[in-house]
């Protein structure tokens, strides 16, 4: 079982580099390789502290870092003022702010032990977006993957929300002129023809035409707005 854990330090490009790369070595030795998107359902939101401390405790940090983290998530409250009204005060246990300077490497922490159930499939993460990718001869491991995932999301406060996730079936068909017989379709995930992976549009064939199309017409729009302002 594996896990490619995308570091935030690591640029993005970077990242969706390494995720195309894993892509393709599958498809040097297999006929497709398949790509689950997943979706957790306010992922920063959910995150429980007392989770998250427990993990951040099993880093080699040093205590004083450790102790700052821990007064950081003690004590967060929340109410609501309305007019000459307010509500009653309510603790918070969980969620953290997604554009805190702490928010995405907490959330990158909470999601360490998260790993492929598998061996041969792997996990890529970068932030909150995950992707399982799943060789040809593993097809038959999706699902139990997926509950997997579901069971750790659910240890971990989180849910995994199957109707938002996707599944990208990628193949090379140019190499080779036999008809490949895909697997059938995951229950609860729809299956795509074209996938943004952390921005990026690529399409079943690993093409990026997609992508940069639209980027070209984005470019275009703008350029006909400069011109019509000069």
């Amino acid at each position: 079982m594996t896990s490619l854990h995308l570091d935030l330090l690591v640029p993005r490009t970077a990242a969706i580099i390494a995720i195309l790369q894993i892509v393709n070595n599958l498809l040097s030795v297999h006929p497709y390789a398949i790509i689950i998107s997943l979706d957790f359902s306010k992922a920063f939101d959910t995150l429980r502290h007392s989770t998250l401390l427990q993990k951040f405790a099993q880093l080699d940090i040093p205590d004083v870092v450790y102790n700052w983290l821990v007064d950081y998530f003690a004590c967060h409250s929340h109410c609501t003022k309305y007019g000459c009204s307010t509500s009653s005060v309510c603790q918070i246990s969980d969620s953290i702010v997604q554009v805190s300077a702490i928010g995405p490497v907490s959330y990158v922490v909470n999601v360490s032990d998260l790993w492929a159930a598998t061996p041969g499939n792997e996990l890529c993460k970068y932030a909150d977006d995950t992707y399982v990718i799943i060789p040809a001869a593993n097809e038959h491991s999706r699902s139990a993957e997926l509950d997997h995932i579901q069971h750790w999301a659910k240890t971990n406060n989180l849910t995994l929300n199957r109707h938002k996730s996707k599944e990208i079936i990628v193949t090379l068909s140019r190499r080779s002129k036999r008809a490949i017989n895909l697997p059938s379709c995951l229950l609860g995930i729809e299956r795509v023809t074209s996938l943004k992976i952390l921005g990026v549009t690529i399409t079943n064939k690993l093409s990026m035409s997609e992508h940069v199309r639209d980027v070209a017409l984005k470019c275009s729009q703008s350029l006909h707005v400069i011109r019509v302002m000069c």
